[in-house]
């Protein structure tokens, strides 16, 4: 007897301790069920949901002039087109296709990342759609130089691409130095716009 009542006790503190420790709160209402503006369901859905309660008497037919919304899932639908629109190019909208670099720097900026991320997707997805990255400068320094650092703003887009997984063959780097400002002038406003790697599509 002494055996069994040790048991039963011992089974009580261990019921006691695992309830304790549960990380659920048993007072709070489940996710579920908590109270949010309903989703109105499409009209045939409406219309069935409105016979249904004019036979059990409750919901939407029960009385007459009145509607009360049946309980619903609070999850939102979601159409396709509000995931984001692509342009022409497939590119979301709002990517563009420049990646913008610091005076006399061949590191892709923080800036440029959502745009060289958006291209890659697009290679990884269509393995026989082909890019050139053009690399390009301001006025400012030689020409040789200019044409080195074009160079290197390409193939450091390159890189970043193909460490997204879009594949070597894909890409061409090329470079046009100081020969294609994207502005003229001769301040900070203009030479900005010119320090850049653009990425276009080839056949």
């Amino acid at each position: 007897m002494r055996t069994l009542a040790r048991t039963s006790v011992s089974l009580a503190l261990v019921a006691l301790l695992a309830a304790c420790g549960s990380s659920v709160k048993l007072n709070e209402t489940p996710v579920e069920s908590r109270a949010l503006t309903p989703v109105n369901p499409p009209a045939s859905e409406q219309s069935a949901a409105g016979s249904a309660g004019a036979v059990a008497g409750t919901g939407t037919g029960a009385t007459a002039g009145a509607s009360t919304p049946a309980p619903q899932s609070q999850v939102a639908t979601v159409q396709a087109g509000q995931m984001g629109s692509r342009g022409v190019d497939g590119l979301p909208s709002g990517v563009g296709r420049i990646v913008y670099f610091d005076f006399d720097s061949y590191v892709v900026r923080d800036d440029g990342r959502p745009v060289v991320e958006a291209h890659a997707r697009l290679l990884n997805a269509n393995r026989a759609r082909k890019m050139t990255v053009e690399g390009h400068t301001d006025e400012r320094g030689g020409r040789e130089y200019n044409l080195a650092l074009g160079q290197k703003r390409a193939e450091a887009v390159v890189r970043s691409l193909t460490l997204l997984g879009a594949a070597e063959a894909q890409l061409e780097a090329v470079s046009f130095g100081e020969e294609r400002p994207a502005a003229q002038g001769n301040d900070e406003a203009a030479w900005a716009k010119s320090r850049r790697a653009e990425l276009k599509d080839r056949p």
